[in-house]
């Protein structure tokens, strides 16, 4: 997401008020997961004003629909997926990634679909694959099959990693906050985090907590890796969620803080906001 109600009084409180969400996140962040390509597509008149909000250096990355993913599983949809591409070539080198988010459902045996799937998309496209079937977390065949289809199209496999959010207890914090987190972790996939870049941008979806212990365990191994993958010269993404996405900024700048500290030769830049908000403005 590139817009909150409560960042225009936090994350973006020292920009002009008249900037719109998507202008203000460019300003922080040099790519976006945009999720509302998987629920419906947008007009091409507001794929040329995001395209207008954001500098030559932003990168999108959106999802294919979910007829494409979740209803027709890869199938009998070319012309549903030549539209979604079509509509978003206005972009043109702003449209860093297509992710392709399969469900759980998607085992093994349909590998195949995938591999004629991927095939048949232009040869430009920059794919990002993101799979939840148990059998391909198992470092076994079924797993080496995928990865392997993956390096021969030369497509990045989606990292998720939800250790964190699945860790500490559920009731901290009240019963509204058990609630949303209750909620976030029956959506969120709970999976091995089976690092590997099969593609020249691997991808990292990381699913924090509102405890930053917990977060700073589980990122401090990102922090080692992305800067081995970035002397391999590949092209890394990495988001941040916490239950409550009003705080992933906050998330990003702890990932942030610890990459620095550890490559001050190579910093990132910080986001605008720096210190973590009080725990009470959390819930």
């Amino acid at each position: 997401m590139w817009q909150h109600s409560h960042w225009p009084s936090t994350w973006f409180a020292n920009y002009p008020k008249s900037d719109n969400g998507l202008s203000l996140y460019a300003k922080e962040c040099n790519t976006v997961e945009g999720n509302t390509t998987f629920y419906s597509l947008p007009h091409q008149d507001a794929v040329a004003r995001w395209c207008d909000s954001t500098p030559d250096h932003f990168r999108f990355t959106f999802k294919f629909h979910q007829n494409i993913t979740h209803v027709h599983q890869l199938q009998h949809c070319d012309e549903e997926v030549a539209q979604q591409l079509a509509l978003l070539s206005p972009l043109k080198e702003k449209l860093g990634v297509m992710m392709l988010q399969l469900p759980a459902s998607f085992g093994p045996e349909k590998l195949s679909i995938l591999d004629t799937f991927l095939a048949a998309l232009p040869q430009e496209s920059n794919v990002a694959v993101e799979v939840r079937h148990l059998a391909f977390f198992a470092k076994g065949d079924e797993e080496k099959a995928l990865n392997q289809l993956l390096i021969r199209h030369g497509v990045n496999r989606i990292i998720m990693d939800t250790r964190a959010l699945f860790s500490g207890p559920l009731d901290a914090g009240g019963a509204d906050k058990r609630a949303m987190l209750e909620e976030v972790r029956q959506k969120k996939p709970r999976v091995p985090v089976n690092v590997i870049a099969t593609g020249h941008t691997p991808i990292v979806r990381f699913v924090g907590n509102d405890i930053d212990d917990d977060n700073q365990r589980c990122l401090l191994p990102w922090v080692k890796k992305v800067k081995i993958w970035q002397s391999e010269g590949k092209d890394v993404y990495f988001f941040c969620h916490r239950p409550d996405n009003k705080d992933a900024p906050w998330l990003a700048q702890q990932f942030i803080d610890l990459y620095n500290n550890d490559n001050p030769s190579l910093v990132l830049n910080n986001l605008s906001i720096k210190s973590q908000p009080e725990q009470n403005a959390l819930f």
